[in-house]
């Protein structure tokens, strides 16, 4: 039997425009000698489609699409996901088409309820399995988390006799370390059934989620045989064959080109979220703040290797407070990108707020207020050029300022996507040095790289001043937000306890900024936003006992 595994960048609500792409994946199969073409999970709607599933008439159109699709996949066997309406509610299915026509459909029967999951809130747990003869070889469908759960799996396909090929349609979203997670997955699944193993990915943006494809083939020994291109539409074609006992997995094709390290895979999570959730928005191009700083210089790379630098407008907004090393570098990376570069002056802007805001007696050009209002400034700029040219806002904080609050309300955290929302800002500098050695050159100066950051609102200004060393403040904000260690387990791990008490404060204390933020891509296993829920009105703070 030959399989072809078709991972592709499916819209959400985009019907029509899923559907022409998985003919055209077909067609390609066809001419490839495909017996089995696999399509993702929810491939038909794109994932996750959220509420729109409430809508009626949408569930409708999206099986009037699954039915377009079968009619034109008039030779051999097609498995694509979908939503059927069942006689019980909603379930997430997995049509097998033969001959042009729907002859199975399985229902998903582990529906994931954590992290960016809540399938139980649309759907119905499937029960019965669904096992077809391919090329004389049987072959059992499964659908993303069920093969998760070896023992359920093992449960489900009971009686069902010898399988040869255990075929998992999948919108398995990117975070850093998934990809080994679901080598040991497969692996498992290979050894518990004792048959090959294809596990076919979605790949492409959707709001804060990256499907990273990197679809898989593994023989019934566990060996993973062949794997698709990464962030990166494909189609994976290998020969499956039984032989003495086992069944092995015969690629035709060379191996796909892998991303070498953990920052290169980020690095193409965030190119591609951005330019996915750019696009697939209506936007061509997108306008940030460049302030001669490591984040803004980071976020400008990647817009501009998104949407193409001449698609990406940097504007410098220098006050008397911008040292000329950071003007000049502003216009650097932009002139080192070919992005073109806008200047423009905030200081008679402030200076005009200040005088308007001595109306009130307690106003002063000294604190808090008034270097906010350098930054409220800022936004307002690009919001207004966004709103007369029809560009999307990137906002250029990182996870670690936003998990503390180091941003101003309506001001740098105003805009449209937060491109490195998710990137911790020790993370940011490795991008940076990653960023000079992909190019070749040095994109992003050194001078950048090295400097103290700083926010320069007001003079002599260091990050340091208000928050922990980075490499610190790094440590608590993974252990807190993203292991859910308490205060007590980071300072028995050997983190100074007044500053973990302080962080943990100041990271309670900000959600209501969170909310407020824009979406960003999510690289990590928990990110702010649907992965991490917590109310803004809360009393309870974990702090160590003494």
């Amino acid at each position: 039997m030959r399989i072809a595994l078709g991972q592709f960048n499916a819209t959400v609500g985009d019907l029509a425009g899923n559907v022409a792409k998985m003919k055209k994946i077909w067609s390609d199969a066809m001419a490839a000698g495909a017996d089995l073409v696999a399509f993702p999970e929810m491939a038909i709607c794109g994932y996750p489609p959220e509420d729109l599933v409430y809508k009626r008439q949408f569930v409708r159109d999206n099986r009037m699409a699954l039915e377009e699709l079968a009619a034109a996949c008039d030779r051999q066997t097609v498995v694509v996901g979908f939503v059927e309406q069942g006689e019980h509610g909603l379930y997430n299915a997995a049509a097998v088409i033969r001959k042009g026509r729907i002859v199975h459909t399985y229902h998903k029967c582990n529906l994931p309820n954590y992290s960016v999951f809540d399938e139980q809130r649309y759907f119905q747990s499937g029960d019965r399995p669904v096992v077809v003869d391919v090329g004389g070889l049987r072959v059992a469908v499964t659908i993303c988390e069920d093969l998760w759960h070896t023992q359920r799996l093992t449960d489900l396909l009971m009686g069902v006799g010898r399988i040869h090929l255990l075929l998992n349609i999948s919108a398995s979203p990117f975070d850093v370390g998934k990809l080994s997670l679901r080598g040991e997955v497969i692996t498992k699944c290979a050894g518990a059934f004792g048959c090959a193993v294809a596990y076919c990915n979605l790949i492409g943006g959707q709001d804060e989620l990256v499907f990273d494809g990197r679809s898989i083939l593994a023989d019934s020994a566990g060996h993973i045989a062949a794997k698709a291109r990464a962030f990166d539409e494909d189609l994976l074609v290998a020969d499956v064959r039984e032989d003495g006992g086992g069944v092995k997995v015969l690629p035709t094709q060379p191996p796909a080109a892998q991303p070498a390290d953990t920052v290169e895979e980020i690095y193409q999570a965030l190119v591609l979220g951005t330019r996915d959730y750019a696009l697939k928005n209506g936007f061509k191009q997108a306008i940030l703040g460049i302030s001669g700083g490591i984040d803004s210089a980071v976020t400008a790379a990647i817009a501009a290797a998104a949407l193409g630098p001449q698609n990406v407008q940097c504007v410098t907004m220098p006050s008397r407070f911008n040292s000329p090393e950071t003007i000049v570098d502003s216009q650097l990376v932009a002139d080192n990108l070919g992005c073109p570069l806008l200047a423009v002056p905030i200081e008679p802007i402030l200076a005009q707020f200040h005088a308007s805001l001595k109306a009130d007696p307690l106003w002063t050009d000294e604190g808090i207020a008034y270097e906010n209002l350098q930054a409220r400034i800022r936004g307002m700029i690009l919001m207004s050029l966004s709103n007369q040219g029809g560009s999307l806002v990137l906002t250029t904080g990182n996870k670690s300022e936003v998990s503390v609050g180091y941003s101003t309300l309506y001001g740098d955290s105003a805009g449209g996507f937060g491109v490195i929302k998710d990137v911790l800002k020790t993370m940011v500098y490795q991008l940076a040095e990653y960023i000079n050695r992909h190019s070749g050159r040095e994109v992003i100066p050194a001078a950048t790289i090295r400097r103290i950051p700083s926010a320069e609102l007001r003079p002599n200004q260091k990050d340091t001043d208000s928050l922990p060393d980075y490499d610190l403040l790094d440590r608590i904000i993974t252990g807190y937000v993203e292991e859910d260690k308490s205060a007590r387990e980071l300072v028995d791990s050997g983190l100074p306890v007044e500053t973990v008490e302080r962080v943990i404060r100041m990271i309670d204390r900000n959600e209501y900024k969170r909310r407020q933020s824009a979406p960003g891509v999510r690289i990590t296993p928990k990110a702010f936003g649907k992965d991490r829920r917590l109310p803004i009105t809360n009393h309870y703070t974990t702090t160590v006992k003494r």
